[in-house]
């Protein structure tokens, strides 16, 4: 058996990855108070306490993961677009610098452009799986190829948490990141 990337492949990777981006988008556009806001970037501040290059990547592999299952996976990508968005917003509303910045704009950075990329892969595969069950195609069929597209998102997702550590420490670590990238960490 091999494996093929085909126009079909292609098209359920790009809705997948408008898909995340629409709910990201509507995430960031959703109204808050500043006690919403400030609830939200303290639950935020806590969960990426002490985090690093590993703990980026873990987090993001085990979001990947959850958004490969079937039919689950695609409404867990939704919502962890919608999430990161809101987390965003939440952090513009309280980092006036960063309320001048567009949403998106996080999004094309070098590790934001590699984590859509792996989201909209993976809530692709998500309906593509559901179509396979309903099928009731052989699962040796698809089976080896969602495990290629496992692993290259792994390895993407390596690759960007080492940019974006890399891109944090920078910008002068954890504490004045916060409003750099809440991309993943929904």
């Amino acid at each position: 058996m091999r494996f093929e990337i085909n126009k079909r492949r292609l098209i359920y990777l790009a809705f997948g990855a408008a898909a995340f981006l629409i709910a990201y988008s509507t995430g960031a556009a959703v109204p808050m108070t500043e006690e919403e806001a400030q609830t939200l970037t303290r639950e935020f501040s806590k969960q990426i306490e002490g985090i690093d290059q590993n703990g980026i990547f873990l987090n993001n592999v085990r979001i990947t993961l959850i958004m490969f299952v079937p039919a689950v996976g695609s409404a867990f990508g939704a919502f962890s677009g919608f999430a990161t968005g809101s987390i965003f917003s939440a952090l513009a509303s309280s980092t006036p610098m960063l309320g001048e910045v567009p949403p998106l704009v996080l999004l094309i950075t070098p590790f934001g452009i590699m984590e859509v990329f792996v989201y909209g892969l993976a809530m692709s595969r998500s309906v593509m799986l559901i179509y396979y069950l309903l099928k009731r195609m052989s699962w040796r069929k698809y089976t080896i190829p969602t495990l290629i597209e496992l692993g290259i998102a792994a390895g993407v997702l390596f690759v960007a948490a080492v940019i974006e550590w890399q891109m944090i420490e920078q910008l002068g670590g954890l504490d004045a990141s916060i409003t750099i990238d809440p991309v993943g960490e929904s």
